[in-house]
């Protein structure tokens, strides 16, 4: 029994019994791949599945395939087919799939499709096709799938689905479309997809997609779009993803997604959004998923489960310092600033210094630098508070009172340590380049100076604080609230500022101490080939020499990364974040924490006051040493003096001893 149904199955197999030699028959399929064809060739009637792939075909005639009525599936791709006759396909009432991509074709006749009634692929990738008309889909009644990518079309069918009413995926990628109409896609009511990436399309009207009402997936992702209807997405209830990435949009609109209820996804890569608001973005209660240019613009959306970029460099979704490494950075540099700085301070005063002056400028100085050490540990307790969390307070942290606050008491330590820097610099060059000139700042000119130089750092500081609606959130762009490096959608009040003060004032002052260790060295090489008088009066000038590389090259290591990362974009590079965060964190406060080495404890006077107190405190310690021995001597000469009549010269000894150290 089991034989006989065998050879029943057997009996019902299609098989063909004519086909070319080169190809591979299986069944009722046959594979003509590479086979050198230059036409479609003679086979078997009952052909099903035809597949004629890299072959010479060049032109296909009328009723080619007249005799395989049979046929559901045509592969013609990469055959560099240029002609193809209206009846070409004629009586092909059957076949379901029709592959011509990667061929020649420029133009395609109307009616060329009229009798593929049960099409439901069509696949014309990668032609040279610049124009279709309405008629050329006459007869595709069933065709679901259509693809078009790649080709040179510029102007689509008035009513592109009118002969095509079940259509329901549309891809028209890569081609030159430049604009559509509010009727171009009215009959294509059951379209649920609609790719229109890499086009030139430049204006979009607000009824293009009114009749989409099933339209679960919209990409227009990089065309030349400028600006979108507020209500143009109204009538797409059901979409489910929008690619609008890639466009130099200028505007968004409030309310330009308020009807997707269903969105889950949303692409807003390398697009600027100047209006940003998070009012933007609660309407869409479903969206999950969504991609921005910028990390910051995530705070926008706090409600949506994945946002992409996931980090700027410094900040991440969950938390305020993304890296590791930040964050013991941030604590260490932190310390180290308030440390040394505030040890310095304490020093300076409790040691009396010749020049007073000079003594006070350099407190001020770490007064300023101490500031940033403030600024870093506030940071590190931000991030300790947000762990975990950031995304959910990011947009109330960055636009809060004490984001503001630390970002300018950040710009305020910068800058005021840049101008006491510049003015110590200023100072120095004076007394070692001209020596015996009487060119230097007194007590209450030194006073002066530096009350102005703290009055122009407040000022710089708090201007932005002054002019929000100028400025904007000046120091809110990121979760460290300094303002280093800047978007397209900053105000250009704000650009302006910020490449005012690091490109201006400090490259400037930057210049200037560059400038004037350099003519110091050169003076100094110069003034020890001359007299002993001379060298002696400089003499305490030139052991400053040997610092100043160190002077310079940490003035370097701070400020040239800030100056190429403003130039970079000024020049609307895009700024990896990574670098950005390191420059804010280590970079941007190693001044703060050298300057009291390279000013302080360096310094040979600094060195030598330190050796005397040392050597006074040892000396204190060795005589209250000695004064504990003669005490004991004389508690036990007392005591035996008696039993031992040396004991008074042993006591008359110590005190021989004593006295001349005391």
């Amino acid at each position: 029994m089991f034989l006989l149904l065998h050879f029943i199955v057997l009996m019902d197999v299609k098989v063909l019994d004519q086909y070319p030699q080169h190809c591979v028959c299986k069944g009722s399929e046959l594979e003509c791949v590479n086979a050198g064809l230059k036409s479609v060739p003679m086979v078997s009637s009952n052909v099903t599945l035809l597949s004629l792939k890299k072959n010479n075909i060049h032109s296909l005639s009328d009723k080619v395939f007249i005799k395989y009525t049979e046929l559901k599936k045509i592969f013609l791709q990469h055959n560099c087919i240029t002609y193809i006759s209206r009846k070409a396909f004629f009586g092909l009432h059957n076949l379901q799939i029709l592959y011509l991509n990667h061929n020649c074709i420029t133009t395609l006749r109307p009616g060329v499709f009229k009798d593929l009634h049960q099409l439901t692929w069509l696949i014309l990738d990668d032609n040279p096709i610049n124009r279709i008309s309405q008629r050329l889909f006459t007869g595709l009644n069933s065709l679901f799938f259509l693809s078009m990518v790649n080709n040179h079309l510029q102007v689509l069918p008035k009513q592109m689905c009118a002969q095509m009413p079940q259509l329901n995926w549309m891809d028209l990628e890569g081609n030159r479309i430049k604009f559509l109409t509010n009727s171009t896609f009215l009959s294509c009511s059951s379209l649920t997809v609609l790719f229109l990436p890499r086009n030139q399309i430049g204006f979009v009207p607000e009824k293009t997609f009114s009749s989409l009402k099933n339209l679960g997936e919209l990409d227009l992702s990089s065309n030349m779009i400028s600006e979108l209807p507020p209500h143009i997405f109204k009538d797409l209830k059901r979409l489910q993803k929008l690619n609008l990435s890639s466009n130099p949009l200028l505007y968004l609109h409030k309310s330009q997604f308020g009807s997707l209820k269903q969105l889950q996804s949303l692409d807003l890569e390398r697009i600027e959004i100047p209006n940003i608001n998070t009012r933007m973005f609660q309407p869409m209660k479903n969206l999950s998923y969504i991609y921005f240019k910028n990390f910051r613009y995530c705070s926008y959306a706090p409600h949506v489960r994945i946002c992409m970029p996931l980090t700027d460099g410094i900040s991440s979704f969950e938390d305020l310092l993304a890296n590791n490494i930040l964050r013991v950075f941030v604590w260490v540099i932190a310390f180290i600033t308030c440390f040394g700085n505030l040890f310095v301070i304490g020093m300076r005063s409790f040691i009396k210094a010749e020049n007073t002056t000079h003594a006070t400028s350099i407190k001020i100085l770490c007064c300023a630098d101490c500031l940033m050490g403030v600024y870093l540990f506030f940071i590190g307790l931000c991030d300790l508070k947000y762990r975990g969390q950031y995304q959910k307070y990011a947009l109330l942290w960055m636009e809060s009172l004490q984001c503001r606050l630390l970002g300018f008491l950040a710009m305020l330590s910068t800058e005021v340590s840049v101008l006491l820097l510049t003015y110590l610099t200023l100072e120095k060059f004076l007394a070692v380049v001209f020596p015996f000139s009487n060119i230097r700042p007194g007590k209450w000119q030194t006073l002066a100076i530096l009350i102005c130089i703290w009055i122009v750092g407040f000022l710089i500081a708090v201007t932005p604080l002054w002019k929000e609606d100028y400025f904007g959130n000046f120091y809110g762009k990121n979760g460290v609230c300094f303002p280093l490096y800047y978007d397209q959608t900053e105000d250009i009040g704000s650009k302006g500022y910020s490449l005012g003060i690091f490109l201006g004032v400090n490259l400037l002052a930057f210049l200037i101490i560059v400038f004037s260790y350099t003519v110091m060295f050169c003076s100094i090489q110069k003034t020890a080939l001359q007299t002993s008088e001379v060298r002696s009066h400089v003499g305490r000038e030139v052991a400053v020499a040997n610092r100043f590389f160190f002077i310079v090259f940490s003035d370097a290591i701070c400020w040239i990364p800030v100056f190429v990362i403003k130039i970079l974009s000024l020049s609307r590079v895009e700024i990896p974040g990574t670098i950005t965060s390191w420059v804010v964190i280590f970079f941007l406060p190693v001044n703060s924490a050298l300057n009291p080495i390279l000013y302080t404890l360096t310094t040979s006077f600094f060195k030598d006051k330190l050796k005397q107190l040392l050597h006074k405190h040892r000396r204190k310690s060795i005589f209250k040493t000695k004064k504990k021995s003669v005490s004991t001597s004389i508690v036990w000469a007392d005591d035996s003096s008696a039993l031992k009549p040396g004991a008074l010269n042993k006591i008359n000894l110590e005190d021989n001893i004593v006295k001349p150290i005391s």
